[in-house]
């Protein structure tokens, strides 16, 4: 293909992190207009091509060609210059300032000496949200009030105003809701009619198949085979990512649960924070239990709520069958409940990304390797490493921070601490946020496994065929209630999403 009909252009690339080979010679290439996925496990090297396209590293070897012209990208400006902007995953938004000051970042309306025009600014902010369908945020709202999904979209709305050739979208869904995902449909289709350029990061076929024109995989920093995406299946897909074929996405359910056993958890007409409103459920050993619910329906409240971390205002929560007040998270370890509850923004919450990888997966469990005030370390590494290989992560975690891992690798590290725990109860939630079909694949072998030795499970995802396939029983949540259950027969996707939509 001639250089006048690419946008981008990658030519065996390689770049290396001290003794990490990142890209080993990758090539990559995408057609002018067209959205393009980039697919791969995590660590496969998709995170290190974006943040080469987006000037934030230079490789090492290998040439760039943006819009058939060779380009240099030794800062994100060099990116801007070459019409590239990116959208991350890991969000670039200042928390503490407004959402117009983020929106028009560097590019604000200035006046005499150089001074920004606020009310400008304001107003400019304004007709953006409003256009990109946006206005019920408020331009003068501070980035840390607004919830994930909403923060997400105004990551995304940052890189539309500033008018890109090219876009780069960094697993852009991972935290949108079916209705923020529809609104991202539309913008891709707005710009892609306009001639805008799309690389797309998923690791949700779904949508690969709804987005995308035309697909590249990545394995192990090099570049395995380039499609147009109606030419190659799932399943091929699948097997170039992982190195082999997947017997099944899903393992099989073994019935473990006794229909006579005492409630792992259960709650009694709780009400939290005025989101939650007497809602019943009953959580029995050896099962894995699904949460369903749109966004905002206070399935996170619920969560928080047994691990300890949300006041409860009403109701009644007991741990086999005793009733107890969770007034903190410790409280939660003490009863059994794991202290491995993955929040949404584990940048924020789930992870010190300044500490090892080591010290966060022991940080909650410490006490148990110490005495006398003195931390057996001898004893604390065997178990981080033995956990540590579980989730099939680099032994350099042990001792290198977090921040040095992909968001990936950030996920299974976080992941690490539920097994540490050895808790009998485990609070998933939507633990395959921006995680490979490697990886979710593992993580739901651990979750079936831990049942069937009589562990218990509640698992919430936005992803209703990680529901139906990986859970015994499904609660729905609407509107801060138990809408209903469903199991057997019962539990399909058009099921979940009747009771989800229409309750």
């Amino acid at each position: 293909m001639n250089d006048a009909a690419l946008a981008i252009d990658l030519s065996n690339v390689t770049k290396r992190f001290g003794a990490t080979v990142a890209l080993d010679g990758a090539s990559f290439s995408v057609k002018r207009g067209a959205v393009h996925a980039l697919l791969g496990e995590n660590g496969a090297g998709k995170s290190t091509t974006v943040k080469l396209l987006s000037g934030l590293i230079e490789p090492d070897s290998g040439s760039i060609r943006v819009m058939g012209h060779d380009v240099a990208m030794k800062s994100p400006k060099d990116a801007h210059r070459a019409g590239v902007q990116t959208a991350f995953q890991e969000m670039t938004l200042v928390r503490d300032l407004t959402v117009a000051q983020n929106l028009l970042m560097s590019y604000e309306p200035t006046g005499f000496l150089g001074r920004i025009k606020k009310r400008e600014a304001q107003r400019q902010a304004a007709e953006w949200l409003d256009k990109l369908e946006l206005s019920d945020v408020r331009p003068g709202a501070y980035i840390r009030d607004l919830s994930l999904p909403v923060r997400q979209k105004i990551e995304i709305a940052k890189a539309i105003v500033r008018g890109p050739r090219v876009l780069l979208l960094d697993e852009p869904t991972s935290a949108l809701s079916g209705r923020d995902v529809a609104w991202l449909a539309r913008r891709i289709d707005e710009m892609k009619a306009s001639g805008t350029t799309f690389v797309f990061i998923s690791h949700r076929m779904q949508e690969v198949r709804e987005f995308c024109d035309s697909l590249t995989v990545y394995r192990n920093g090099r570049d395995v085979g380039a499609f147009d995406a109606g030419d190659i299946s799932d399943d091929e897909v699948i097997r170039l990512v992982i190195g082999r074929s997947m017997e099944a996405k899903y393992p099989p359910k073994v019935a473990s649960t006794k229909g006579d056993a005492t409630p792992a958890i259960e709650a009694r007409n709780i009400r939290v924070d005025g989101v939650v409103s007497d809602f019943n459920l009953t959580l029995k050993p050896g099962e894995v239990h699904g949460i369903a619910a749109l966004q905002g329906m206070g399935q996170r409240e619920l969560f928080e709520a047994l691990f300890g971390a949300t006041y409860v205002d009403d109701g009644e929560i007991r741990i086999d069958g005793e009733p107890v007040t969770l007034t903190s998270t410790a409280d939660s370890l003490k009863a059994g409940v794991s202290t491995g509850f993955l929040p949404e923004d584990r940048k924020t919450e789930g992870l010190f990304l300044r500490l090892p990888g080591g010290e966060n997966v022991s940080l909650p469990v410490i006490g148990r390797y110490s005495r006398f005030g003195l931390i057996d370390r001898k004893r604390e590494q065997e178990a981080i490493r033995r956990s540590l290989a579980q989730m099939d992560v680099n032994p350099r975690a042990l001792y290198k921070p977090c921040l040095s891992f992909s968001g990936g690798n950030q996920q299974k590290i976080a992941m690490a601490k539920w097994l540490l725990t050895q808790s009998r109860v485990w609070l998933m939630f939507d633990p395959t946020r921006g995680i490979d079909v490697g990886t979710k694949h593992q993580i739901f072998v651990l979750m079936r496994a831990f049942a069937a030795a009589g562990g218990s499970v509640l698992f919430y995802s936005t992803d209703v065929p990680e529901l139906v396939n990986v859970c015994d029983r499904v609660s729905v949540m609407y509107r801060g209630r138990n809408a209903g259950e469903l199991a057997d027969d019962a539990l399909t996707e058009e099921n979940v999403m009747r009771k989800m939509l229409s309750s």
